[in-house]
């Protein structure tokens, strides 16, 4: 098993890191470019990779009352993951983003994980950004 897991502060309240995260029509504008998510009949979801061009049946599950995602495979028992979002005070927030692959055949290696994770958090915190804040990147 391989485990991944990159954190990091964001400028914005942590129901709303949480909203924003948790909201599976808009999550194309932070997951990693090669993961689209499907909603079926929650917490049925399908995810389709783009580098392998494959479809997986997965769960994803939103805890609001605990500010944290879960998600994981479901036939094939290839990784799980989770998102936890904490507030550290006033309107700024906490994100951890923590990934385990059980089958080294959805393991892209700790280089595209890393990569891929500290974009995510990027897109997400761009999402999250009070409007004043944003700016062109």
């Amino acid at each position: 098993m391989t485990e991944y897991e990159r954190s990091r502060t964001m400028p914005a309240p942590p129901e709303r890191v949480f909203d924003r995260a948790a909201d599976i029509g808009r999550m194309d504008a932070w997951l990693p470019d090669a993961l689209h998510v499907d909603a079926g009949d929650l917490p049925a979801v399908t995810v389709h990779e783009d580098r392998t061009d494959e479809d997986t049946s997965a769960l994803l599950r939103a805890r609001r009352e605990q500010m944290r995602l879960e998600w994981g495979t479901r036939d094939k028992g290839g990784y799980t993951g989770w998102l936890q979002v904490a507030g550290i005070g006033g309107d700024t927030s906490e994100v951890t983003v923590h990934l385990s692959f059980f089958d080294a055949g959805h393991d892209p290696g700790e280089k595209a994980v890393s990569e891929a994770l500290d974009t995510s958090l990027r897109r997400l915190e761009e999402q999250v950004r009070p409007p004043a804040d944003r700016t062109g990147g």
